[in-house]
């Protein structure tokens, strides 16, 4: 089954009196958006600014926090740290957010990111010592099947660890080509679309769209464009926080 969450269909938000604007493919419960929390994923955001804007410092607990820098810049403060780090188009930030750790971050003019959380069982996490790491662009592995550039942003060789149950995290550029592969059944694939259209099994999506993929036993990918594409466990072995929260 593929299903394709449109832009329309996902929740909004925004900080700093509107100059930073989100897109919500799976927002927080009370959010309203069509797809709630699934498998280990809890939260994934799309944030931009065009004029710059802040976010304040705010609490963190259990979760671990990855930010995707799309476009531009952003900085970031926690209070380990005590200061501020640049991550620029391409870098990852994770916050292994623990027993509690309180940080801040800053969109520069004309910035893009996604922000995605993951579940990692609240259960041992919440009292571990917080810990983050920043991972520049050039860490993670590139390879080249099929002619389809996958940059491997966890697993495959990247140095990009978290605690959560995770299958892979990758973004695909796709140059007119198309790509076939066998998909692990006990697996969920979700893929944003940062720019571009492409079909997936014959079913189109473009820039914005959200897609997540079960029971199929093989994907074509065909177009144009860039792809965050994560796979996590259709069951992770353990009550995630939405699961727990909703029974």
């Amino acid at each position: 089954m593929i299903q394709i969450f449109p832009q329309s269909s996902q929740a909004k938000g925004s900080f700093n009196f509107g100059r930073i604007l989100e897109h919500k493919p799976i927002g927080f419960p009370q959010d309203g958006g069509a797809l709630k929390p699934y498998s280990t994923l809890f939260y994934w955001a799309h944030a931009w600014s065009d004029e710059g804007g802040l976010i304040d410092q705010h609490p963190h607990k259990g979760f671990e926090i990855m930010s995707y820098v799309l476009l531009g810049e952003i900085r970031h403060y926690d209070n380990q740290l005590n200061g501020w780090k640049k991550l620029v188009a391409g870098d990852v930030q994770v916050i292994r957010a623990g027993s509690g750790i309180v940080h801040a971050e800053q969109l520069m003019p004309g910035s893009a990111m996604y922000q995605i959380w993951f579940d990692p069982n609240l259960q041992e996490t919440l009292t571990q010592d917080p810990s983050y790491n920043d991972y520049p662009s050039r860490v993670f592995p590139v390879t080249r099947q099929q002619g389809i550039g996958i940059k491997h942003i966890c697993g495959g060789g990247s140095p990009f660890q978290i605690r959560s149950k995770v299958d892979f995290i990758q973004e695909w550029s796709l140059k007119g080509e198309s790509r076939t592969m066998d998909l692990e059944p006990r697996s969920i694939y979700s893929v944003c679309v940062i720019s571009g259209t492409a079909g997936w099994n014959g079913k189109s999506a473009e820039a914005g769209d959200f897609i997540v993929i079960t029971e199929e036993k093989e994907l074509k990918v065909e177009g144009d464009g860039r792809f965050l594409v994560i796979g996590t466990p259709k069951d992770p072995g353990f009550d995630t926080y939405y699961r727990y929260m909703t029974r």
